[in-house]
């Protein structure tokens, strides 16, 4: 079983790395589309992916310990096998089954060949079960026909060729048998899949849904997701600018300063409320009063955010001055660096546990920023 359970252990590793980097790309796309996050179409996703990397480490490991296989393989290997149903023809070889002796069955489950077919026949079966979530209906089955079929081509054509000449031999053979035996599961699955896939909201009840949200209800998700990405272009922009200028303290608080002045205040107030993230996110600010209500409650919070990043800057410079433990002031330096570092613990913690209660509270809170100015999220232009 370790030829089977090693590649889908490899499989979760990279996995774990796919999710890690790509969660909150996802939260950004399922909240734009759908205002929501639609936890069927995430397990769905993500299962998908881990499926799709298990099938394909199943396929190609383990590899060989060298690139030159040619050298481990005699001079008259053959790297195809051509005639069909072979499977059948070795399953029945010297297993001691005769057809006449029912008896005589149980030996078809102690022969390798047997177990070989049945677990390419399995390989593909779930492809075609995530088929039909995205095809939905029945009449789409010549097309999960010819994915699957695509797909099983692939790999055979990635393992006679040494994975495209990573390796001067191949090191599986081509199998017709094994074309037949996935393409048949896969197309199995397509068909046997609404009794999976009954556990699982349809796309349409989850489109849906979010067509009942979309008309102005903007989730607090979005709302963060959304001054992730403005921060975020923030820091590039900053470690841009500091790459091209001399690097100190002085020059990247200034830099910081100004871009978060024209993400959180210059863009929205001549964007109508957007800025890169809102946008994004398909949302913008508001105060539903008038314009020029509008653009001074802009700057209250601009005022609000940067005042998080002002105490952090201050805190830090403090955390880091250096006084010689012969100066008269050695002592008070030692208590304000502790009360410093317990002030941004505790901030943090704080800022932590409101983002949670606001993300998690209902719809029911307002990120600080947005209570502090009085600003609406809307999603009308």
């Amino acid at each position: 079983m370790t030829a089977y359970t090693q590649p889908i252990y490899v499989a979760a590793i990279f996995f774990a790395i796919l999710v890690f980097m790509l969660f909150i790309p996802w939260l950004i796309y399922t909240y734009r589309k759908y205002n929501h996050l639609p936890l069927s179409t995430t397990i769905i996703t993500f299962s998908f992916i881990f499926y799709f990397l298990s099938a394909l480490f199943l396929v190609l490991l383990p590899l060989p310990e060298i690139r030159d296989t040619c050298s481990l393989q005699k001079s008259d290997t053959q790297h195809f096998s051509l005639v069909p149903f072979q499977f059948v023809a070795n399953t029945f070889e010297n297993s001691g089954i005769v057809l006449t002796q029912p008896g005589t069955y149980m030996q078809l489950f102690k022969q390798p060949s047997f177990y070989q077919a049945f677990f390419n026949f399995l390989l593909l079966l779930p492809f075609g079960i995530y088929l039909r979530y995205f095809f939905q209906e029945k009449k789409y089955w010549k097309k999960a026909l010819g994915f699957t079929f695509g797909l099983t081509l692939f790999y055979e054509i990635t393992q006679v060729t040494g994975i495209y000449g990573i390796y001067n031999c191949a090191y599986r053979i081509f199998d017709v048998d094994d074309l037949m035996l996935n393409t048949s599961g896969g197309v199995l699955g397509f068909f046997i899949a609404p009794a999976v896939l009954a556990l699982f909201p349809s796309k349409q009840k989850v489109k849906a849904k979010a067509d009942i949200l979309a008309h102005d209800e903007v989730k607090k998700m979005s709302v963060l997701l959304a001054i992730i990405i403005d921060l975020f272009i923030c820091k590039i922009v900053i470690r841009i600018v500091l790459n091209m200028s001399n690097v100190n303290e002085v020059s990247e608080f200034v830099a910081s300063t100004i871009a978060l002045f024209v993400m959180f205040f210059f863009i929205p107030l001549h964007w109508s409320g957007h800025t890169v993230g809102t946008k994004i996110m398909r949302f913008r600010y508001d105060s539903k009063v008038c314009r020029a209500e509008t653009n001074k409650r802009l700057f209250k919070r601009f005022g609000a955010i940067y005042a998080m990043y002002f105490i952090t800057v201050i805190a830090s410079t403090l955390n880091n001055m250096e006084v010689p433990m012969d100066s008269p002031y050695y002592k008070s330096s030692v208590f304000l660096t502790l009360g410093t570092w317990i002030i941004f613990v505790t901030l943090t913690i704080v800022l932590f546990i409101h983002v949670m209660l606001v993300v998690f509270g209902k719809e029911k809170r307002r990120f600080y920023f947005d209570e502090a100015s009085d600003l609406y999220t809307t999603r009308k232009k």
